[in-house]
């Protein structure tokens, strides 16, 4: 497939979205903070995008990142049918930070789970539920609270701060919440915005985690 075969195939998917959610590309660019005139030009063929605009893309459209990838050209490891959304999403942010070529140390899901494990025992002590409560709005005013993963953070902080749910879903709402603030985690925050990928990731599994719980 040729470049512009491939910046052809991702124009026609953001076409079909915008349209399927009745969204203008002014309107996608003030979701997603990426200029409409940029894009015009990915939508067109015009600009090859980048994986910080697909990730972007991917948030506020509320589709998965590997299709996005691979509709841009993005040659990903092909996936077998069984496995989780989960593995496919760290094939999607290890292809993303290869790109970038700013963070050159591995990303792998077991860090991640490490980190939560960490966090939920964190969150449940008095300084872990202070940070929680004090400093999850004031990292949402920097980070700004565009997509999905933010929408369902949103819906975690107000049940941890409202206690609704048993103690070990208020710690895997805590842990998810902790990742998300701490500006160090699996891939630092100041990476941006592949920094925030793996807050994305810890989501993904907590929110999993809880719904295996039920």
């Amino acid at each position: 497939m040729t470049e512009g075969k491939q910046g052809d195939h991702l124009g026609l998917l953001l076409k079909e979205l915008l349209k399927e959610q009745s969204l203008s590309m002014r309107k996608l660019s003030e979701l997603s903070g990426i200029d409409t005139a940029t894009i015009s030009r990915i939508i067109n063929g015009k600009r090859k995008a980048t994986p910080e605009h697909l990730q972007k893309f991917a948030e506020c459209l509320q589709v998965p990142m590997t299709d996005l990838f691979v509709a841009a050209g993005f040659p990903l490891a092909k996936q077998e049918s069984q496995n989780s959304d989960i593995h496919q999403s760290i094939d999607s942010i290890e292809q993303a930070l290869q790109s970038s070529n700013v963070y050159d140390q591995q990303f792998s899901l077991e860090k991640v789970k490490q980190h939560i494990k960490k966090y939920e025992q964190y969150s449940q002590t008095e300084e872990g539920k202070e940070t929680i409560l004090n400093k999850f709005e004031e990292k949402l005013q920097k980070v700004g609270s565009i997509g999905p993963f933010i929408s369902q953070l949103k819906v975690m902080y107000e049940k941890f701060r409202l206690k609704m749910g048993t103690p070990y879903e208020l710690g895997l709402m805590g842990a998810a919440l902790v990742f998300f603030i701490l500006p160090v985690d699996v891939i630092p925050d100041y990476i941006f915005p592949i920094g925030f990928l793996d807050d994305a990731m810890a989501v993904q599994i907590v929110i999993q985690s809880l719904s295996m719980n039920k």
